[in-house]
């Protein structure tokens, strides 16, 4: 009689749930690399790349992703860390992207349960000067009841009405005077590098081959011209990587080299669009939430999201025509973003108190002309007359969707046929996470939780073998030593860059600190990969050039 009340283990969390972690030595994936025949290989290491390389393995593929620098190194690790579906791309008149990216922020919600977490957005109604004119709140909340029903009740909860006081509850430090109350509706928050990292580890369990560190430098063609695969520059190793169909995800690079035939002009407008954010203490705003703030002569709004001990400002919108690989937020920039904070919070911020900033650019598909701000962020996949696949733009919400399309038009061009897997796909350390029980009581538990779900463990696993290692990397950030080990071991990492930019996000978050740690993640680095003494110098110098740079760029010294 009691029988029938016993549950069986979930298949699709228990297939994702390990006793030891995916071990990945990037010397093996090199090696697979060179000596495998794959279907499909993905050129570029962002969001959309990974999520490729996920689907087709997925699918039953021999799937190989290769990222030039590192994964999520461009502008995956540069966006504003919102998992959303775009309250302004209801004001362009774009509400099919508004409700398809509220589902695909969902499935993330679901997927990466562990790394993706609600966030609520503040919109204060002011008497004058507001982000909109007071007559025009009604009209406001109309727009937020049209996000409400083209997805956002998904979350389980829908917009509110607040008073000045319960506006002030969210964000004390904002100015009172002219505050008439305000508006807060619900999207959600990633560590958007950790995010594309999750899902190539994943992609790598799943069979499929992750390279990072390793550059494209020429697309194959077979005797009848039709693409057959890259070749890869990985140090002083030069790969021939042969495949059935190559995809070109590299985003904004695509401006720079298409990968089309020698002759061939791209058939694709990449115009890239820079947006900067700025770190500062989070004593100085004290906000508990997203804030939308206007900034005084612009149609720009800016906004002030709290990330730990940290409120970040952002962000820029404008076309972007220089080095890509060398983007980084101008004192220009930092000023525009202080303006607004100071006009709309009782707060004194000057540029001394930017602890980090990043800088990216979106890549969007458009002529020139215009703001890009007015672009649509539509993706686009193109395939070529000589097999070629081709996608970008869209946004870091719809990377699952965007790679389904993407998958779906590679397996076209290799004559196969196989069903996407990914809407229901958990990603590493998802399956089994519950959020709620893990975080609630703060600890050392809910940091590694919500940087590596189940897979937590692991890392508390290095700590009980060696406790020595609990002591923090960065001097005011949670980080352990520990994670630096679990980081080389396990996450590909491979340069000190590695770890402080995205394996943790210490650069962006104390960027002085970070500098002065380098040293110690070059010696646990060394000790872990065997790296030659030389190698590990050269990288700890080349981090600290790079942190000279960026605060030098920053503070308008060059």
């Amino acid at each position: 009689m009691i029988g029938w009340l016993s549950r069986k283990p979930r298949k699709d969390r228990a297939e994702m749930t390990r006793t030891e972690p995916l071990r990945l030595n990037r010397q093996e994936q090199l090696d697979r690399l060179e000596s495998e025949y794959f279907d499909i290989i993905i050129v570029g290491g962002g969001i959309t790349g990974v999520y490729a390389a996920l689907d087709a393995s997925l699918r039953g593929y021999r799937a190989a992703v290769i990222e030039k620098d590192d994964f999520a190194s461009g502008t995956s690790s540069k966006s504003s860390k919102m998992v959303h579906g775009g309250l302004r791309y209801i004001e362009q008149g774009n509400l099919g992207l508004v409700r398809h990216s509220l589902h695909e922020r969902q499935r993330l919600r679901r997927n990466a349960r562990h790394l993706v977490q609600r966030l609520p957005f503040l919109f204060p109604i002011l008497e004058k000067d507001g982000v909109f004119d007071k007559r025009l709140s009604k009209a406001f909340e109309s727009l937020l009841w049209t996000y409400d029903m083209a997805g956002g009740w998904r979350e389980g909860i829908l917009h509110q009405k607040l008073t000045p006081a319960e506006v002030l509850s969210h964000c004390p430090t904002f100015k009172e005077e002219g505050l008439l109350g305000g508006f807060l509706y619900f999207d959600a928050r990633v560590d958007d590098a950790r995010l594309t990292l999750a899902v190539a580890r994943t992609a790598a369990f799943h069979g499929a081959a992750v390279v990072n560190h390793a550059k494209a430098v020429e697309i194959t063609r077979n005797g009848q011209g039709k693409v057959d695969g890259v070749i890869v520059q990985a140090g002083q190793r030069e790969i021939r990587a042969r495949a059935g169909v190559v995809v070109m995800a590299t985003g904004v690079w695509l401006r720079d080299w298409s990968g089309a035939k020698q002759g061939d002009a791209s058939a694709l407008n990449v115009r890239p669009a820079k947006g900067v954010h700025v770190a500062v203490p989070w004593l100085k705003v004290r906000n508990d939430c997203t804030v939308t703030i206007p900034v005084p002569g612009r149609s720009r709004r800016a906004t002030i999201t709290r990330w730990g001990d940290l409120s970040y400002l952002g962000t820029t919108d404008e076309d972007y025509e220089g080095d890509l690989d060398d983007v980084y937020c101008t004192r220009r920039e930092l000023d525009f973003l202080l303006e607004g904070a100071r006009s709309a919070l009782k707060v004194d911020l000057r540029a001394e108190d930017a602890v980090g900033s990043i800088a990216g650019c979106r890549p969007l598909v458009a002529p020139p002309g215009g703001k890009t701000l007015e672009i649509k962020r539509n993706h686009v996949i193109r395939v070529a007359d000589d097999g070629l696949v081709t996608v970008v733009g869209g946004k870091l919400t719809t990377s699952r969707h965007m790679a389904e399309q993407t998958i779906d038009a590679a397996q076209r061009v290799i004559g196969k046929i196989g069903k996407c897997q990914t809407p229901r796909a958990y990603l590493l350390g998802a399956a089994g996470y519950d959020p709620q029980a893990i975080v609630a009581s703060g600890g050392l538990s809910a940091h590694l939780g919500e940087r590596y779900g189940t897979e937590a463990r692991f890392v508390s696993d290095i700590l009980e073998q060696a406790p020595a290692l609990l002591k923090p990397i960065v001097e005011g950030l949670p980080y352990t030593e520990a994670e630096v080990v679990y980081a080389a071991r396990h996450e590909l990492a491979g340069t000190v860059e590695d770890v402080l930019s995205r394996r943790t996000r210490a650069r962006l978050m104390a960027r002085d600190a970070s500098a002065r740690a380098a040293a110690r993640v070059g010696q646990i680095l060394q000790a872990e990969l065997g790296l030659p003494e030389s190698v590990i110098a050269r990288q700890v110098n080349d981090y600290l050039a790079a942190i000279k740079h960026e605060k030098s760029i920053l503070m308008g010294d060059q």
